[in-house]
């Protein structure tokens, strides 16, 4: 059973913890006014600070169901709404050419008839109420896609050649994420509310990983935190996100470490670092970065 928009941000926030999402007071505000005003919200910020995992929690804190699209290089419009089973419908065309049937035009129409389309993630958003729609890493996709998610998103509704329109009864709740590899056009983030999503504080994202590993030593949990500090302000290629500091939260524990020693930061390297010029560095300055 789908949950009641919130009264509050104190409540929204709450419902969000109790799905694993700790935020920043400013963002929860942002999801309470994208929620309340049925508008979109475009969420910046470096890789694994958690703006993929906001969406889940809202659909987790609702009780909402979630579609996601994943955007790439050369997405078009047709991929992100709707393909049209094609076996189903040969196997369509083969029986009526076996009973004899000759009016194309009947078909044709036939064809296309709702039966055979297949719902992708836009459209099955629209379709569902009350529902969340994820547009990840919209910073991968071209121009055209942009132009075409601005005006789906502008009215809620899409046009389908052979069906018609069809028009989101209410609207999903819209999370639009992007990594800032390149700048995506005014115009779509002016039909959005806009949040950059930052690294957490060190008390919240211990309240991430105590949450995730309530048994986790406290002396380690300090270490971790400590060492991912250091690291994103290290100026590395990559610096760890809170992804990052969960798995190698949980590689520590899976080796049995209590604190984090030179051997442990060795084996444990590539959960919390993820580039080979970054390790290089690393281990080239005897883990210093890591340790205590």
């Amino acid at each position: 059973m789908s949950a009641a928009l919130p009264d509050s941000l104190e409540e929204l926030a709450a419902a969000l913890e109790v799905a694993g999402y700790f935020a920043e007071e400013t963002v929860v505000a942002s999801v309470f006014l994208a929620l309340a005003m049925h508008r979109p919200l475009f969420c910046e910020g470096e890789p694994g600070v958690g703006k993929t995992a906001l969406a889940h929690a809202v659909s987790r804190a609702m009780n909402w169901p979630l579609f996601r699209l994943q955007c790439y290089e050369g997405l078009d419009a047709s991929e992100a709404l709707y393909s049209w089973d094609f076996p189903r419908q040969l196997l369509h065309m083969r029986v009526a050419e076996s009973t004899g049937r000759r009016d194309a035009a009947s078909l044709e129409d036939e064809l296309y008839d709702r039966k055979f389309l297949q719902p992708r993630a836009i459209l099955r958003a629209f379709e569902t109420t009350p529902s969340v729609l994820l547009i990840d890493e919209i910073d991968r996709a071209d121009d055209e896609f942009e132009a075409f998610l601005l005006e789906a998103l502008s009215e809620f509704s899409v046009t389908i050649p052979e069906l018609g329109t069809i028009r989101a009864g209410t609207p999903p709740f819209v999370v639009v994420t992007s990594n800032r590899t390149r700048e995506v056009h005014d115009a779509l983030k002016r039909r959005c509310l806009y949040q950059w999503i930052d690294h957490p504080s060190a008390a919240r994202e211990r309240a991430i990983i105590e949450r995730r590993f309530p048994a986790i030593p406290p002396v380690l949990a300090g270490q971790i935190l400590s060492a991912v500090s250091r690291l994103r302000g290290a100026g590395m290629l990559k610096a760890p996100g809170v992804a990052e500091s969960l798995d190698w939260a949980e590689s520590l524990l899976a080796l049995g470490a209590s604190e984090i020693s030179a051997r442990e930061a060795a084996l444990t390297l590539g959960t919390v670092v993820k580039y080979h010029e970054d390790q290089a560095r690393i281990r080239a300055s005897k883990f210093e970065l890591l340790l205590p």
